[in-house]
Parts: C-alpha cells; sequence; structure tokens
C-alpha cells in the first residue's frame, strides 16, 4: 500500500486545533470580564457605611504585592486579633480618629521598632499592626501582666516602676527645668530627677522609631503620673544615633500630660493633634551637640 502524502488531506487538522484553542479562550475571556463586572455590581458596598480609617486599611492591603504560592494563611497575629476584636464587648482606649494617627506611621515605617508605656485592650492591635516588627510593653501592674500574658503570650512586656505621685507633678516640672535634665544621653546614668532608671537594659539600648506613652496610670493625686514616662520617651528619642523618632502622647486633655508633653518633647516638634492624642517628631540630637533642647 502507498502511504498518502500530507498534501493530499483537505484540511489541515493543526490549523484546526490552533482555531479551536484561540476561540476557546476568548470565550473564557469574555465570560470572565462579564463576571467581574457582575460581581462588583452585586458586591459594592456603599463608601458612606464604611470608616475611612478601614477603608484605607483594606485599600493599602489591596496595594500590597501578591504573595508566593506557599502564602496560603494571614499571619497568626492577624488572626488572633481579628477574633479578639471581633468577638469582644471591650474597645480600645483610643478614639478610632486618634488610632488612625499611629496607625498611618505603622503603615510607612513597619515593621519597625515600636516602644509602648501601657499594657491595655489596645496591645494585641498594636502588636498585630507592627507585624513582623518589634512592638514592647511597658506595665505598672505586675497582676494585669500576668493576666494578658495567659491570654496573649506572644506580647513583649515588662513590669515597670515608678516612684512620682502625680501630687508631685509641679515641684517635677521645676526640677526638669535644671541644666542636667537637658543634657542628651543615655538616662540611665541622668541627674535629673524625671529620668527613668530602672527600665529593662534593652530598652535604653535599641533605637525606637515609635514611641508611645499611654501610661502609668494619672487619674487620681496618688496614682504614679506619666512625668518621668514623658521626659524619658523624649530623652530616649534625642539620644538616638541618627534620624528621627515619632512619639505619641495620650491623654493630652488632663493636665500633666498636656504640659510635659509640651515641655519635654516640645510645642515645636508636634506633629498634630487629634483628639487626646499628641504626635511628635522628635530627631537625633547626638549628631548635633548644639541643638538647643527645643527648637
Amino acid at each position: 500500500m502507498k502511504m498518502r502524502s500530507r498534501q493530499q488531506h483537505p484540511v489541515n487538522t493543526k490549523n484546526i486545533a490552533i482555531g479551536i484553542i484561540i476561540v476557546f479562550f476568548l470565550l473564557l475571556v469574555f465570560r470572565s470580564t462579564f463576571s467581574s463586572s457582575n460581581d462588583k455590581v452585586s458586591y459594592t458596598i456603599p463608601q458612606t457605611i464604611i470608616p475611612k480609617a478601614v477603608s484605607d486599611s483594606f485599600r493599602n492591603i489591596q496595594n500590597v504585592a501578591k504573595c508566593s504560592p506557599t502564602c496560603t494563611k494571614i499571619p497568626p497575629s492577624f488572626a488572633q486579633a481579628l477574633v479578639h476584636y471581633s468577638t469582644s464587648t471591650i474597645t480600645p482606649q483610643q478614639t478610632i480618629q486618634e488610632i488612625s494617627i499611629t496607625k498611618n506611621i505603622l503603615d510607612q515605617k513597619s515593621p519597625c521598632n515600636f516602644l509602648v508605656f501601657g499594657l491595655g485592650h489596645d496591645s494585641l492591635m498594636w502588636s498585630a499592626l507592627n507585624f513582623n516588627g518589634r512592638t514592647v510593653f511597658l506595665e505598672e501592674d505586675e497582676a494585669w501582666i500576668a493576666q494578658i500574658k495567659k491570654r496573649f503570650p506572644m506580647l513583649e512586656s515588662y513590669h515597670v516602676t515608678y516612684d512620682s505621685k502625680v501630687h508631685q507633678a509641679d515641684s517635677l516640672m521645676e526640677a526638669g527645668k535644671g541644666q542636667e535634665c537637658t543634657i542628651v544621653g543615655d538616662t540611665r546614668h541622668s541627674a535629673c530627677q524625671l529620668a527613668l532608671k530602672g527600665l529593662p537594659s534593652d530598652v535604653y539600648e535599641t533605637t525606637w522609631d515609635l514611641i508611645m506613652v499611654d501610661a502609668p496610670t494619672g487619674y487620681s493625686d496618688e496614682a504614679p503620673g506619666r512625668m518621668s514616662a514623658i521626659y524619658t520617651a523624649g530623652m530616649i528619642a534625642r539620644n538616638r544615633e541618627e534620624g528621627e523618632t515619632d512619639v505619641f502622647v495620650h491623654d493630652v486633655n488632663r493636665v500633666v500630660e498636656d504640659k510635659f508633653s509640651n515641655a519635654f518633647m516640645c510645642e515645636g516638634y508636634m506633629v498634630k493633634q487629634e483628639g487626646r492624642l499628641r504626635h511628635f517628631r522628635i530627631p537625633s540630637h547626638k549628631d548635633d551637640p548644639n541643638k538647643s533642647f527645643c527648637p
């Protein structure tokens, strides 16, 4: 039997196969486009019912590069924060407007080093927002630390003691005007009465990108007050080798927080105030020994 040559086929099967693939591909594209447009119509939520801070967060998530094929789960810290805040009836002490000020800086700097004076209902949130960074909490109440550690063992917290009282604020303000309180250096070795010298060594030796002062308690004359915490936070920021630190002070509606933040973090370094929260951006003073304490 003689073999037939390819020229004798009336139709080229290769071209038919290619044509079928092209048509199938075009049908898929059309269907996907049609389906996507329908989904957008069906699931669009009016912007007016979404808080701006929340919508901004989702917009930032959408702009993040796609993760690798092995990235199939959300980070455990996010998962735990979502479960906690969606099931808890206790909300953070700060308003969403106040929280958004710090969140916006974390969006720019995280993962970073974040030091927080205070361990509260918002601690899990701050740790989650600084994903892959280091967030350290300093707390005066040992029993509260034990309670939080039992629920959220992943949070890094340390017990600190304060030897001041709110009723001493005026005398401490006068002491803070002394020359020894304007010398930039390690506050462990400071002669200033306001300096906290008993914090964990790592607090003094770490370069902090953000510092939040939301503790200790200051609601009564016998409470420790935030005089020393505010002063020390400002000095830690000045003592970094280079760059600047974003520092936040909460409850500035109270006299101590208002006066001490303006005096020792300086009005000239204040970026903005939202509600009871003040945001300061304090530069390093070590690169210029002649830099004045306040601008």
